[in-house]
């Protein structure tokens, strides 16, 4: 069980803390709410300690016996701070300590995450880009905002993003500090596809996949907290978009290689984690395919759609770096790893993930472990662990292949 100091700003997003704080202690951490007295004016401390089951405080002064505003600190695996104001990351960054949350940011060795949430304004001024630089370059995670609806009629970057988004980043923070969220892709365009596609029999019914999509989407989310510029292709994937992230929503096969192709021109990186179909229906039907009607159908005529990674590659331009997934059984002419490779000769892409899906392994699950294999012949394990995890190892792959800038 981690212990995980959740400090909280005085910003109306504050309310999006207790959703927070129950998705941490559902994964059974022990939180430790440490709120600003501007944060209780949102959201009571009676909330904070009903669902964290531990005391709140906002002063130096509280519980003087304990030291809290230095032990609170010193025994933290984590200082998580969402919302983040403007003024919180500028009294952070001058290195204040005139409340219990600023002491305990002074006094912990724990890795510590700040969640921005301010109006564009805000976050524009010059003055909260330097506090963040400056947090940054101190070793902090620093996460971009969302871009979206703010308070009143105003809309921007600057949003929170969801609890969910910010408890999986911070869960990987706690396995493996914090260099797994560094601010490797800033400036960086990365093109990732998601899903699964499906390929219309008749206005009902479609063939499709059991790719869940969720791999993609924890590559987008870390791809975004590590800075990059991120376009997710998404085809039939029901989950909210992750922070910081724009999404063009597709469908069938043929639509998602039209969206891959008018996005990738100028990536950095494309990735192309979604499951395409590799066959379509010759003809599909403009009413329901009904049992026993004259319309039923005998057999389903199929042909091939296109090699969307195929022509990704043909047409990418220097400096790109391409991934490929590949979803792989074993079977009487080679295992997993071998049919991978094979397919990374194929295709022509740098790196190539590999699942193996055997028995159903992978699809729909939290957990995922893959092979990355590199056009150089080197193949690096990740072993299972949540997504997002895989995620950063997956990054950590292609940022050493990225040309220095």
């Amino acid at each position: 069980m981690s212990r995980i100091v959740l400090g909280v700003g005085g910003g109306v997003a504050a309310y999006k803390s207790a959703l927070l704080l129950r998705a941490l202690t559902e994964a059974g951490h022990d939180v430790r709410v440490v709120p600003t007295a501007a944060a209780l004016r949102f959201v009571g401390a009676a909330t904070f300690e009903a669902l964290s089951g531990n005391p709140v405080s906002t002063e130096v002064w509280d519980d003087v016996p304990e030291v809290a505003h230095v032990r609170i600190g010193q025994t933290a695996d984590l200082v998580l701070v969402s919302p983040a104001t403007a003024d919180l990351l500028a009294r952070a960054a001058v290195g204040r300590a005139d409340d219990l949350l600023t002491a305990t940011l002074l006094a912990t060795h724990a890795p510590v995450v700040f969640v921005p949430a301010m109006h564009t304004e805000m976050w524009l001024h010059p003055a909260t880009q330097d506090n963040v630089a400056t947090l940054r370059r101190r070793g902090a995670v620093v996460l971009p905002p969302a871009v979206g609806r703010l308070t009143g009629p105003d809309s921007g970057p600057g949003r929170l993003p969801e609890p969910a988004d910010v408890a999986a980043l911070a869960a990987v923070v706690l396995d493996h500090g914090a260099a797994a969220l560094p601010q490797d892709l800033t400036g960086r365009r990365v093109v990732i596809s998601a899903g699964g596609t499906r390929e219309a029999l008749d206005p009902v019914r479609y063939l499709g996949n059991r790719s869940s999509g969720r791999q993609g989407w924890a590559l987008a989310r870390v791809a975004a907290a590590r800075g990059a510029d991120v376009v997710l292709v998404a085809a039939n994937v029901t989950d909210p978009a992750p922070f910081g992230v724009r999404t063009v929503v597709v469908e069938s096969a043929e639509e998602l290689r039209s969206a891959m192709v008018a996005e990738a021109p100028g990536a950095d990186v494309v990735v192309m984690a979604a499951a395409v179909a590799d066959f379509r229906p010759v003809s599909v039907a403009g009413t329901k395919l009904k049992k026993g009607g004259p319309a039923e159908p005998a057999a389903v005529e199929l042909s091939r759609t296109a090699d969307v990674l195929a022509e990704l590659v043909t047409a990418r331009p220097a400096g790109q770096v391409v991934v490929g997934f590949a979803a792989e059984t074993g079977d009487a002419e080679g295992d997993v790893l071998t049919h991978a490779r094979a397919k990374l000769a194929r295709k022509g892409v740098d790196l190539l993930v590999v699942n193996d899906v055997s028995a159903g392994r992978v699809f729909g699950r939290e957990e995922n472990e893959v092979t990355v294999l590199s056009d150089d012949g080197t193949a690096t394990p990740l072993p299972a662990a949540r997504k997002d995890d895989v995620a950063a190892g997956i990054w950590d792959a292609v940022t050493r292949r990225l040309p220095v800038t």
